[in-house]
């Protein structure tokens, strides 16, 4: 689930890029920047990242998760959908020769989410069955807080943005219990 969100967003932005600029090649990428060994990771360079640098719950419901359905004079219980948050990093992963590459790639993305910050099904047609709608959230970072997000990371600091994607929903749909459904006031659980 959260790959095929990545992957999506990836895909709308490398669309976004081939549309304007007239490119063939993909240059958005799911990726680390760096690998754990320390070298640079494969197919990173000259490339838009896309890394996801955090995973939280989100404790607001969007929407009441369905209790169950009725089967046969009883309610199967499941359990409820999982909203999660997930913290993306945009970083323009270009040599120091390409810098000016680098900023503009990175703001044609910037441009692109802030025209289209939500992905659903009526404006993306593409997006995986389990996703209902992906919102996307400009993040502010302080200098510090930055600087500790690239420590973290492993890498040197590139032009960068960090969003957060909100309403990735997880929903298992296993049943968890079954429920007898009382159908009629008079009728006793015994008889």
């Amino acid at each position: 689930m959260i790959n095929a969100a990545l992957n999506h967003l990836a895909g709308q932005l490398n669309q976004q890029f081939k549309n304007n600029f007239q490119l063939v090649e993909d240059i958005v990428v799911v990726s680390n920047l760096v690998e754990l060994d320390g070298s640079t990771a494969a197919g990173a360079n000259n490339k838009l990242v896309l890394t996801l640098v955090n995973i939280e719950k989100d404790s607001l419901p969007y929407r009441a998760g369905t209790q169950g359905q009725v089967m046969d004079e009883r309610q199967m219980l499941r359990s409820p959908p999982l909203f999660l948050n997930l913290y993306l990093m945009m970083s323009a992963n270009f040599g120091a020769g390409n810098y000016a590459e680098a900023l503009k790639t990175i703001s044609q993305a910037i441009s692109f989410f802030q025209q289209q910050a939500v992905f659903d099904r009526h404006n993306s047609p593409g997006l995986d069955k389990r996703i209902e709608k992906l919102i996307l959230e400009l993040e502010n970072l302080k200098i510090p807080d930055l600087n500790n997000l690239w420590s973290l990371m492993g890498g040197r600091y590139l032009p960068s943005v960090l969003y957060k994607l909100r309403m990735i929903t997880v929903d298992s749909s296993a049943v968890i219990g079954q429920v007898p459904m009382i159908t009629d006031p008079r009728t006793s659980v015994s008889s």
